[in-house]
């Protein structure tokens, strides 16, 4: 694979609006409304990430919707990185203080 050393995340992942079954591999609670590219770039930006967009791909279980994607270093978990990056969106966003516990 070419992208060696790299996480994909995919919008679909933080998005509060999919299920489980759709995609999202974070709770509903961490996770954001509508996520869009540029927000996970730049959240993952803050984190260190090095985040790569490829706009123009398609996420496997919605393959008719261009969703785009966000390559960053693999520094672990891929759901504890999405979770970070969610909770740094909501950070810009304005939300740290909002939502049901």
């Amino acid at each position: 694979m070419k992208d060696k050393g790299k996480l994909v995340i995919w919008p679909a992942y933080i998005d509060q609006t999919k299920s489980r079954s759709s995609g999202r591999i974070i709770s509903r609670k961490n996770a954001i409304k509508e996520p869009h590219l540029n927000e996970i770039k730049e959240a993952a930006k803050q984190l260190g990430l090095e985040p790569e967009v490829e706009p123009e791909k398609a996420y496997p279980k919605t393959w008719w919707e261009v969703s785009g994607r966000v390559l960053v270093e693999d520094k672990g978990p891929k759901s504890v990185i999405a979770k970070q990056i969610a909770a740094s969106i909501k950070k810009m966003r304005g939300h740290e203080g909002s939502g049901k516990t």
